[in-house]
C-alpha cells in the first residue's frame, strides 16, 4: 500500500499539499508536522490516505478531489443504480 500526505482547504474545497511515502510512519510523520505548520488555519485538514496507486486514491477519496456538483451527480447515479 502507497501513502499520501493531503493538505486539504476546505473553504477553497482545493488540494494545497499532497506528496507521496513509501511507508506509514514516514507518512504519519509528515501528518504531525503538517499539522503543526496549519495549525491556526480551521480550514485546512490534513490527512494520510493509503491506497494501490495516486488514482485510486482519488477515486475512493472523491470529496477531496472533485467538485461538489460532481459528486452530488455520481451519488445520484449511484443511488439509482442500487435502487
Amino acid at each position: 500500500m502507497k501513502h499520501y500526505l493531503v493538505v486539504f482547504n476546505r473553504s477553497r474545497g482545493a488540494v494545497v499539499r499532497h506528496q507521496y511515502y513509501p511507508g506509514r510512519v514516514e507518512a504519519m510523520k509528515a501528518r504531525f508536522a503538517a499539522e503543526r505548520e496549519f495549525r491556526d488555519d480551521p480550514d485546512i485538514e490534513v490527512v494520510v490516505l493509503g491506497g494501490s496507486s495516486w488514482a485510486a486514491v482519488q477515486n475512493t477519496h472523491a470529496r477531496y478531489f472533485k467538485p461538489l456538483d460532481q459528486l452530488t451527480t455520481a451519488t445520484r447515479e449511484a443511488a439509482r443504480q442500487t435502487a
